[in-house]
């Protein structure tokens, strides 16, 4: 039986053959998706992997990552950010699926300024101003809510087993040109060849371009608009935070970021085109001084039942001192559509999901899903 086709009723339904470049969060969430709705044949083609050791070339493994949305309402990306916490919310219910992969909490978020929270976080379950009183100490103003945390390395996981168990594939590969993939998917790279030796060679009917910065250096994309926000965490191992809590200053940016196992990340940075991959030993300090600051609690509670914390009681505590580069770009996100013709004259629809810089996990299943829109839209008119 040919490898794009499946019974289902006891007839042959062709399923249609579907590329995704990039095995990040993004990557991984829109291939998922596309392999679920069916019927369709995806294969992630991608030169890093979520079970690789970590490198700075993979950003997805260095998020916090919460859900807090800075969307304006009323906005397309306002609605992409909802409808992924929509999903995530419900994952993450005792005895859902994916409940081992997040971390429901209370969060708060303060401000430097009275301008307040972007009206999207008005929709967060149990959202509410905090009273003058509870306001941390040089912020102006704060709110607090309901959200989500996801433990990063799990979730990856399971996002990859999923779609494995779905029946979809994964290659690993470096692709230099997009063209490469256009006329014959994943087969000319050495582990799809090898798998894939007795099925047709052929092109695929739609490829999806979800590369993260590498979309600025893919040959035929060369996204000029994309560049490098460099984050520098530190994760402490403190099981006893339960909650998140964030500041946002003029120049500074705060956060507190519990997960499920235990590990609570503190950050953060934001380096605008600063591609530098190691930690830097001072931000690491300030990470832990800003941390302490806003969140004394990261001491451990006999600790401050005895004395004023200060750093130094933070230092057993280090996990990792962690460093990504958050695919930003200029003009926002971008989720379209293009056309590209193969060498045979085949027209195939490319969709573009990539410049979600450090939103990726707020927003991967909601850019996911209108991705899948706009590619079964391009594969009816084609």
């Amino acid at each position: 039986m040919n490898t794009t086709a499946a019974y289902q009723g006891g007839s042959e339904v062709v399923k249609k053959k579907v590329v995704v470049l990039g095995a990040g969060v993004i990557g991984l969430t829109t291939a998922l998706r596309i392999q679920e709705k069916g019927p369709y044949q995806v294969e992630i083609l991608a030169e890093v992997l979520p079970t690789d050791p970590k490198t700075v070339k993979y950003t997805s493994q260095w998020a916090g990552a919460h859900y807090v949305s800075g969307s304006p309402s009323g906005t397309r990306q306002a609605d992409i950010d909802h409808n992924t916490f929509l999903e995530m919310w419900e994952l993450s219910k005792p005895g859902g699926e994916a409940e081992h992969c997040f971390l429901r909490l209370p969060q708060t978020e303060y401000y430097a300024s009275e301008q307040g929270p972007a009206n999207a976080l008005e929709r967060m379950p149990n959202f509410q101003q905090v009273p003058n009183g509870g306001v941390f100490h040089r912020a102006k103003c704060g709110y607090s809510f309901e959200t989500v945390t996801v433990d990063v390395p799990v979730y990856l996981n399971y996002l990859g087993s999923r779609f494995l168990s779905k029946g979809g594939r994964i290659t690993r590969g470096h692709v230099q040109h997009i063209d490469q993939i256009l006329e014959a998917g994943a087969s000319p790279f050495e582990d799809a060849a090898e798998a894939r030796k007795n099925e047709p060679i052929s092109s695929p009917d739609a490829v999806i371009v979800c590369l993260g910065l590498g979309a600025r250096f893919l040959g035929g994309v060369e996204d000029r608009e994309v560049y490098a926000s460099r984050g520098q965490t530190v994760i402490l191992h403190a099981p006893w935070v339960r909650f998140g809590r964030s500041f946002e200053g003029e120049s500074e940016w705060t956060y507190i970021i519990p997960r499920k196992g235990g590990n609570v990340v503190v950050g953060g940075t934001q380096g605008i085109d600063d591609w530098y991959p190691k930690s830097r030993p001072e931000t690491t300090q300030d990470l832990l001084k800003r941390g302490l600051e806003l969140c004394p609690e990261l001491v451990p509670p006999e600790v401050r039942a005895k004395k004023l914390p200060d750093i130094q009681d933070l230092l057993p505590l280090v996990v990792e001192e962690a460093c990504g580069l958050r695919p930003m770009r200029r003009g926002g996100v971008r989720i379209e559509r293009e056309y590209r013709m193969t060498p045979k004259g085949r027209k195939i629809p490319v969709i573009h999901n990539y410049g979600h810089g450090g939103r990726g996990y707020i927003s991967c299943i909601g850019s996911a899903d209108v991705a899948l829109s706009l590619m079964e839209e391009s594969i009816q008119t084609v």
